[in-house]
């Protein structure tokens, strides 16, 4: 050391500092850089943006990360907690309180509100993930014409039988996520603590990666489980993928007794895929709108989401993903199936006895 002069020194702690550096980043991005001759390179003293070039990171990185150990010997990143929470224990009794009395209010108009009361600035944002933790959710409320529809629908088809009831492919798609909603957490709590913050878990509202997947099922049957693709699912898509390789395939085997339900999306009702099942002459169900509820394979997506979680070993790549749903549905019990196609009387009665309201199935 004695024999060293200042920019030696200097060089040493920068080479010191670029080690940190590169520590940081491989820790935090997951990247791997590999240690070849560029290495001794980086300790010749060399600026920050070649450095950062190098690096394949923002000079402002580098730079604060230099400040950071010239300051306090390290470039490691400390832990932090996090942004703390813009509303209180109160105020999220109050955003809660203030939704359940006035149903129909929205976020942003709660947020006003609470602003108003609190003295604080609060988002549409933050009241949503409130009300998410309180077990509130924003759905379209079901209309009269609904209602009616819902109603006539079940009138028309609550005597039907087991015969009739099994030339039906019931059909539908669910979006299955790789951080599910479908894992049941059990928790030991007090009565009247269902909302305390301990007692809830946020969960992202769109489940983060997933894969889009439709399934047939019906009496004695079942179609193979389809796995979508990266991309949304339009009119043709729906026709290539669904209506010719399943679909047109359990027509043939049935002739004309067959009867395809699927519900309203909109790649169901396109033009192309009107015009494939009156060239295929095959009958479609008449279905009610905003009617999941009335439908048996919603079960079925449930019963899945259940397996998935109570496996030893969850997926946790989307390609396990798709093979554990490949797995569950082939092992799925018929008899589940057949039970939940055949309770479709007791669903219609149900119906009809709140008067085309949504009903608890």
């Amino acid at each position: 050391m004695y024999g060293s002069t200042c920019a030696d020194m200097q060089v040493d702690v920068m080479g010191e500092c670029l080690s940190s550096i590169k520590n940081v980043v491989d820790t935090t991005s997951g990247c791997f850089y590999p240690r070849s001759n560029h290495w001794e390179k980086l300790e010749e003293g060399r600026s920050v943006t070649s450095v950062a070039a190098e690096f394949g990171i923002a000079p402002s990185i580098v730079s604060r990360l230099w400040r950071q150990f010239q300051t306090t010997g390290t470039a490691i990143r400390e832990f932090s907690s996090g942004r703390s929470r813009g509303t209180t224990s109160a105020d999220d009794r109050y955003i809660v309180l203030q939704a359940r009395r006035k149903r129909r209010q929205t976020a942003g108009e709660i947020a006003r509100h609470t602003t108003q009361a609190t003295g604080r600035p609060i988002s549409r944002f933050t009241v949503a993930r409130r009300l998410h933790g309180g077990g509130l959710f924003a759905r379209r409320p079901i209309t009269p014409a609904h209602r009616r529809r819902r109603s006539l629908w079940c009138r028309e088809h609550r005597n039907w039988r087991d015969n009739e009831r099994g030339r039906v492919l019931f059909t539908d798609e669910s979006r299955f996520s790789l951080s599910s909603d479908s894992h049941r957490i059990l928790i030991w709590r007090e009565r009247e603590s269902r909302n305390h913050p301990s007692n809830i878990i946020e969960r992202d509202r769109y489940g983060g990666r997933g894969v889009l997947v439709w399934g047939g099922i019906m009496l004695g049957s079942r179609t193979d489980l389809h796995i979508f693709d990266a991309g949304s699912v339009n009119g043709i898509r729906y026709c290539n993928e669904i209506l010719l390789p399943f679909v047109r395939l359990f027509r043939g085997a049935m002739g004309l007794q067959f009867l395809f339900m699927d519900d309203n999306e909109p790649c169901h009702r396109t033009v192309a895929a009107e015009q494939l099942l009156e060239s295929e002459y095959i009958e479609r169900m008449d279905w009610p709108a905003r009617s999941p509820d009335l439908n048996p394979i919603e079960h079925v997506w449930d019963f899945l989401g259940r397996r998935l979680a109570a496996r030893t070993l969850p997926p946790v790549m989307i390609r396990e993903l798709r093979l554990a749903l490949q797995d569950e549905w082939a092992a799925m019990p018929q008899q589940l199936i057949d039970t939940l196609i055949l309770s479709m009387g007791r669903r219609c009665e149900t119906c009809l006895a709140v008067r085309g309201d949504h009903i608890p199935y």
